[in-house]
């Protein structure tokens, strides 16, 4: 990676930087625009495109990504890509739902140790010990989980739609995986007895209260936006919570003076990328799953076509129920 860039690159990358020159300061850009003027070249010669997640960095959410958005934004959006590969900026499960929806497309991850804290937490074999404990029950598995989880499940769900997946069930009782606070937060908003599993989001559930009690403190008139994972005390002390595609809708639509995203830290740059009006508080909590993923990794998978997401085919029919399920809802 380069501290300096010829006239030319910086040229062609400048309406990039326009584009994130709020979040990224010059002085990094030439670190940045090799990489990201070589991944624009590679997309177009190995016919890929590139998925990101909300909470990747700027350079790549906003300078190489082709879809942005939530798990929930990107299950959705894989399914209409043309490109005959599909790079995962994002964690591994992401990128097998990406692979489950579109089994004829090459998808690959730019490192295979992005992993994450809740779908490590449970296994395939957990899940069927709980259909024991709970003959009848269904299972409802959130999708930040392993391919082999979900095919163990009766539908999928996201932060973004955990409710409208709970509530279409239509049934008093489900079991609800893996994430606890989602599930208790859910069973707040609906009414219906969940049973839960002790995993948890390694961001969200190092927010507390005290937290969002000192944030209101120390900065006046602040608006809180908790993403559903954080413990049920901090959802209790927010003035909002969602899904980071519902806090950038939230954000869009009321255009807060002041606002702070209760979530993973590059969300904010992202969103304030956006609304250079809005004065983003930062007390955040970095993903290192999500940073795993880097410019120069994702430049590589491109030059070599690695890391390849492959899926047993008796794992993959099941999984892509559970998600198909979720889509339909």
């Amino acid at each position: 990676m380069s501290l300096s860039a010829s006239p030319d690159l910086m040229a062609r990358t400048a309406p990039l930087y326009d584009r994130v020159k709020s979040v990224i300061p010059s002085i990094e850009w030439p670190a940045f625009a090799e990489d990201i003027d070589a991944i624009l070249a590679l997309k177009r010669e190995r016919d890929a495109v590139i998925l990101a997640h909300n909470y990747q960095t700027p350079e790549i959410f906003h300078c190489v990504a082709d879809i942005v958005g939530d798990s929930l934004a990107l299950a959705r959006e894989a399914m209409k890509v043309d490109a005959g590969v599909i790079v995962l900026a994002g964690v591994h499960f992401m990128a097998e739902t990406a692979k489950l929806l579109n089994p004829a497309k090459r998808v690959l991850i730019p490192d295979l140790d992005a992993g994450c804290s809740l779908a490590a937490s449970i296994t395939a074999a957990d899940v069927r010990l709980l259909r024991q404990r709970y003959p009848g029950v269904p299972v409802v598995t959130y999708v930040n989980t392993s391919a082999a989880v979900k095919a163990e499940s009766d539908i999928c769900c996201t932060s973004g739609n955990a409710r409208k997946i709970v509530e279409s069930l239509g049934v008093p009782k489900v079991i609800m995986l893996p994430d606890e606070y989602l599930a208790q937060n859910i069973a707040a908003e609906t009414g219906v007895e969940i049973v839960t599993w002790a995993g948890h989001c390694e961001v969200h559930e190092r927010f507390t209260a005290q937290d969002i009690r000192q944030l209101r403190a120390s900065h006046p008139g602040i608006v809180v936006l908790a993403h559903p994972e954080c413990p049920p005390e901090v959802v209790g002390e927010s003035d909002f919570t969602g899904s980071t595609a519902a806090m950038i809708d939230y954000v869009d639509a009321k255009r807060p003076a002041r606002v702070v995203l209760v979530t993973e830290c590059s969300m904010s740059d992202n969103v304030a990328v956006q609304h250079p009006e809005v004065e983003f508080i930062r007390p955040c909590n970095l993903c290192p799953h999500m940073k795993q993923i880097t410019l120069p990794k994702i430049r590589r998978t491109l030059e070599t076509m690695r890391h390849e997401v492959t899926i047993d085919p008796t794992v993959a029919a099941p999984a892509r129920r559970a998600v198909e399920r979720m889509l339909e809802i």
